[in-house]
């Protein structure tokens, strides 16, 4: 293990990827124009899922990456399994159900966050709905440095809750890093029961992501990050991302005075959420967002974690994981789709390096991204 929890490869197990990714991927039709689902004549065919589009995007930023879920058997699994293996993703460890169909969905081409956006989910009885632990494979699972999850598989259905309760359950100290990016879809939940379960799900995990906004909507914290992380003291990275204002992250090292303790319980529905007795001595940084010109606010929640991850898999210091996860979330505002060509790493890394008056005065509009690696220009590879 290094100094941050990662799991150091093994060479006896060539199959230990950087990031293994579980959850639902569903094939998304977008519309050719703008206007109601009701009035679109046709659709674009694409792919859209919060995890695989995780993996993806580390993988084309040159890390090893491992989608683990469930397809139909049909020609929509197929597409998917082709589309994100494109990435350079392993997909060898996605099971094909013979009976349940690959999920799908339709939107309008509007901004999600406008009271105009339409979206039909076609996902109940899905295939990716009967992951469990006894379909999906738990050792490819296992062999990563980290394993990504997100609070969208808990709400598709109780197989997939257990699921996830296994996967965040107290474990040995040789296992891969648990990160949960909270992702909260009220509208997914069956019941009233969401919120309780996402803070116990992120409670159990290694590190965490999750928006200002969506911890005031899931569990009433309205003291910034400085209060999600009193209701979140056990996760030893804590990354509270605040939109377009930037993003604050607390690190915990343990020392050899740490001693384990039972994680308070999880506050019951309806009951308030306070601050917690035990605070956590953290190492905190808060990293302003760069200015962006957006052309889709799609998959910027996506694309940060990746680059955070891709910052902490390369070893980089607080202030620069921050920074590449807003500038992988910037190279997806600019474009316009759920996912995005990262920046080449040499690119990214120059501006991660910036001085914190040059950062302030960066401005990200499409196209950003196209500048190649100085090494290549120079007829080096990277």
């Amino acid at each position: 293990m290094t100094a941050d929890g990662l799991r150091t490869p093994d060479a006896a197990a060539p199959d230990v990827v950087d990031v293994v990714a579980l959850g639902e991927s569903m094939v998304t039709f977008l519309p050719t124009r703008p206007g109601r689902l009701a009035d679109v004549p046709s659709f674009d065919r694409a792919i859209g899922g919060a995890e695989s589009n995780v993996a993806c995007m580390l993988a084309a930023a040159g890390h090893t990456a491992r989608w683990v879920s469930r397809v139909g058997a049909d020609g929509f699994g197929d597409h998917l399994v082709e589309e994100i293996g494109s990435y350079g993703v392993d997909v060898s460890s996605v099971r094909r159900d013979p009976v349940r169909p690959t999920g799908v969905y339709f939107r309008t081409a509007g901004d999600r966050a406008t009271g105009a956006h339409e979206v039909a989910y076609y996902r109940a009885g899905s295939a990716a709905s009967a992951m469990s632990t006894r379909t999906v494979a738990l050792t490819a699972l296992r062999a990563g440095r980290v394993l990504h999850l997100s609070g969208i598989t808990a709400a598709l259905s109780d197989d997939c809750l257990r699921l996830l309760r296994a996967l965040t359950a107290p474990r040995p100290a040789h296992h891969p890093v648990v990160s949960f990016d909270v992702n909260h879809r009220p509208g997914l939940w069956r019941d009233t029961d969401g919120p309780h379960v996402l803070l116990e799900l992120a409670r159990g995990a290694d590190l965490v992501f999750v928006g200002e906004d969506e911890a005031e909507e899931a569990w009433g914290v309205t003291g910034g990050p400085t209060a999600i992380r009193a209701l979140l003291p056990e996760p030893s990275t804590l990354v509270v991302k605040q939109g377009a204002h930037g993003a604050t992250l607390f690190a915990r090292t343990p020392s050899p005075e740490d001693q384990p303790h039972a994680p308070d319980p999880v506050p019951s529905e309806g009951e308030p959420t306070t601050a917690r007795t035990r605070p956590p001595t953290d190492t905190t940084a808060f990293v302003p967002a760069p200015a962006v010109r957006v052309a889709a606010a799609v998959g910027a929640g996506d694309a940060f974690a990746a680059g955070f991850l891709s910052a902490t898999l390369r070893g980089l210091p607080a202030r620069d994981r921050l920074r590449h996860g807003h500038l992988m979330a910037a190279a997806a505002l600019t474009a316009p789709g759920d996912l995005a060509t990262p920046p080449r790493r040499g690119h990214a890394d120059r501006l991660a390096a910036l001085d914190d008056d040059a950062w302030g005065r960066l401005r990200l509009a499409p196209g950003w991204t196209d500048v190649p690696d100085r090494a290549e220009e120079e007829g080096h590879t990277p």
